[in-house]
């Protein structure tokens, strides 16, 4: 694409990548339709939730904390566009069974806030007692409160972003699945819909999430689809576990894969583990496994006791999008002429929101961004550590 002039783009997926992308391009001047299966936002999308968490927590991994310096500047500008903010800035508290070490996520994320000017609150057993009182604070001396994060209403961000592109003039298609990818001439120049419908354009942005690697099949040796149980709890006192006094959190995140959020007006309590997955492929039914609320609850008795009997009030199987190292997977296809591919969440993309329609647009017009350059397409490599990888 040569700079500065108008395109024909599809966007394939409305998700967060696909909805922040279309968005973006369509502000740049370029004719842009959006196209998904719907109805949007997409019940099955991985953004598609009632939170997401919102952190600057990256362990020792400086550039995902810069770039969500970046984001979260992109948060309080929204929360002032919108009529009802979206982001709810109740900090967030990381818990830690050991101390603040080097080489642990907790803290190494503590000890590079402190290197870029934040003032993370240390937060040892007497004092997270004191203030989060419904933790086992026995299970977890040491610690930290970040008061930079909190959530968002992830799914509402979507259909918010999704309404603005309508009314910029982006072509929202939803209930037209993308079968195939058109190609003419060794170039990409459109897709094919369920009944066959065809739509040309200049580039298409492949942002389909855990469909990704069906739509373009040679992302499966670079990324793979597993689901991460999500379990909603109902608290007698709501009040009890929402801020000030309980809070977004991980609990030895790294280690356990726990974290979850203050609890909603009407009681409930999301509660969540990110770990190993269950492959699965994304149009399978989407059920926790019943052995899984076991694990919950003996999770809960230990760190949060009085929350271990409180009835389960809904499931959720989430589905990431994960590639071989963690980075998301944001490039044009280097063998494929007109393809962007824009996907590769890996169960911490959302929180970038904001940035990440730059970045895609940026890369569909050609455009240097130096965020870009370690979402590029790369060759599988050493698997990189999990610490950092947290929805």
């Amino acid at each position: 694409m040569e700079q500065g002039s108008t395109q024909e783009v599809i966007v394939v997926g409305a998700g967060a990548f696909g909805a922040s992308a279309a968005l973006e391009l369509r502000r740049r001047g370029h004719r842009v339709t959006l196209i998904d299966p719907g109805p949007l936002p997409h019940s099955l999308a991985a953004s598609t939730d009632i939170s997401k968490v919102i952190r600057l927590d990256y362990g020792a991994d400086e550039f995902y904390m810069e770039l969500m310096e970046q984001a979260l500047q992109g948060w309080d500008e929204w929360n002032q566009a919108w009529e009802q903010p979206l982001y709810h800035e109740t900090g967030v508290l990381f818990l830690a069974a050991g101390g603040l070490t080097a080489g642990q996520f907790e803290g190494d994320s503590h000890a590079l806030l402190q290197r870029r000017g934040h003032a993370p609150e240390r937060m040892l057993a007497k004092t997270l007692a004191g203030r989060f009182p419904a933790w086992n604070a026995q299970a977890y001396p040491d610690g930290y409160f970040n008061s930079r994060g909190g959530w968002a209403e992830s799914g509402e961000v979507v259909a918010q972003l999704i309404s603005e592109a309508k009314l910029l003039g982006v072509t929202v298609r939803a209930g037209e699945p993308v079968t195939e990818l058109l190609e003419q001439g060794g170039r990409v120049v459109g897709v094919r819909t369920g009944g066959g419908r065809e739509h040309r354009a200049d580039w298409v942005v492949a942002a389909a999430g855990a469909w990704s690697p069906y739509l373009v099949p040679e992302l499966a040796d670079f990324m793979g689809v597993v689901g991460q149980p999500v379990l909603h709890f109902l608290v007698d006192d709501p009040v009890a576990y929402q801020p000030p006094h309980f809070v977004v959190w991980t609990a030895d995140v790294a280690n356990t894969g726990w974290y979850g959020f203050p609890a909603l007006s009407d009681g409930t309590l999301k509660i969540a583990n990110h770990g190993q997955g269950r492959p699965i492929h994304p149009d399978a039914p989407r059920q926790v496994a019943p052995e899984e609320e076991g694990r919950f609850r003996a999770f809960l008795r230990h760190a949060l006791p009085d929350v271990a009997e409180a009835p389960v009030i809904a499931t959720r199987l989430c589905l990431y999008c994960d590639t071989w190292d963690g980075d998301f997977w944001i490039d044009r296809h280097p063998q494929r002429p007109g393809l962007v591919v824009a996907t590769g969440g890996s169960g911490h993309g959302f929180k970038f929101t904001p940035v990440l329609g730059p970045i895609i647009a940026d890369v569909v017009e050609g455009k240097p961004n130096r965020f870009a350059a370690r979402f590029a397409w790369r060759a599988r490599g050493q698997i990189k550590t999990e610490e950092a990888r947290h929805s």
